[in-house]
């Protein structure tokens, strides 16, 4: 259920089914769907993101490319998009995964609509378009595909939580909690060693490919990354590193600073309250997480967001919430990418410019039609 966000740059209720394999899509695609005006308050299955990726490429052929990182289990490819104005120079970047847990759909939602909105913003708004020339945002809309599709098959998947590699020898369950799986005090606290619980954190560090996908591209580009978000649900939380009770981010204060910012700006869109601070002053503590891991490789801003609603709902988020949810999400991330592009090409300016760039932005989400 918990979403990491990491450094910025722009940018148990439970029902499980611990046996069977994955499966297709249980619903069909049609491709009149991206032209719709709804598209954007629904949520789609892996075919339809798919299919809803290359759109983005072939609509946005100067500003958008897609790039395969990994596989899953199931041998199916981990697919980001990278969007952002082309450069001769080494440009600054920012992460963005979404759907680590598969049961969130709220999460690929709030990708998908975060793409829709730099691309749009960048050909109207000087802003965006300054970001998109200095930064490459790198955003992977759904990362536990095996799962995601799974969650899809029916009503007895719907809550499907972890991926669905085969436990180890012994075990009749399926799946480890990816975001259990890093690098990062790795099964040390807050996490099961009982393959067939929601939190196991598999045999290693790493053990599963989706994981190593994630760390692989991070390795890569980890001095280049602003910021790393990961986008969860539920519970309205902006939730900075660690999750280990004993251990503080040596920019604390930053992240804290950087997170309250953040909430203030999404309870301007539609009143809604987050809370921010670490995982187990709030909830509960947890090792391994993909927030945890890039704050520890340098990432300096590394924040999990966890989306509505607070438990009327839970995973299982209405439709009719998606647009709310997601305009006002992307208040809190706006204001996150722009600190740390402006920390960074323009240091003192940064706290000046992101408070104005956050009024803009929540002016113009509440003004705004709904594409």
């Amino acid at each position: 259920m918990m979403l990491c966000l990491g450094s910025v740059g722009l940018v148990l209720l439970a029902l499980t089914v611990q046996n069977g394999h994955g499966a297709p899509d249980s619903a069909g695609w049609n491709g009149k769907d991206t032209t719709e005006r709804n598209y954007y308050t629904r949520y789609h299955n892996m075919t339809e993101i798919s299919d809803w990726m290359e759109k983005m490429k072939r609509e946005n052929p100067d500003v958008v490319s897609s790039m395969v990182y990994g596989q899953t289990y199931e041998e199916r490819n981990i697919t980001l998009l990278k969007i952002g104005l082309r450069s001769t120079k080494r440009k600054k970047a920012i992460w963005m995964d979404c759907g680590i847990h598969a049961r969130e759909w709220i999460a690929p939602a709030f990708c998908q609509y975060f793409v829709k909105e730099i691309l749009q913003g960048y050909k109207t708004d000087t802003k965006v378009k300054e970001m998109m020339k200095n930064l490459d945002f790198y955003v992977t809309p759904v990362l536990n595909v095996d799962g995601y599709i799974y969650s899809w098959l029916n009503d007895s998947t719907r809550l499907w939580r972890k991926s669905r590699s085969p436990g180890p020898v012994g075990c009749t369950c399926y799946g480890t909690d990816l975001n259990r799986n890093f690098y990062a005090n790795w099964g040390t606290v807050g996490v099961s060693t009982n393959c067939c619980e929601e939190t196991y954190c598999g045999t290693k560090a790493l053990s599963e490919s989706e994981a190593r996908a994630v760390t692989d591209m991070l390795g890569k580009m980890s001095g280049d990354i602003l910021a790393f978000l990961t986008i969860h649900s539920y519970s309205q939380l902006i939730l900075v590193p660690y999750g280990h009770p004993n251990i503080s981010a040596p920019n604390y204060n930053e992240l804290m600073e950087v997170g309250l910012g953040a909430a203030k700006a999404i309870k301007a869109v539609h009143g809604m309250d987050y809370t921010v601070g670490t995982s187990p002053d709030i909830i509960y503590p947890n090792s391994g997480s993909s927030c945890d891991y890039a704050r520890l490789i340098g990432i300096p801003l590394s924040f999990t967001f966890e989306l509505r609603d607070q438990g009327e709902y839970g995973f299982k988020l209405p439709e009719d919430q998606i647009q709310p949810a997601c305009e006002e999400a992307y208040a809190g991330v706006q204001h996150i990418i722009t600190y740390a592009h402006d920390k960074a090409f323009y240091s003192s300016a940064a706290t000046v410019t992101t408070t104005l760039w956050t009024t803009v932005m929540t002016a113009w989400v509440f003004s705004a039609t709904f594409l």
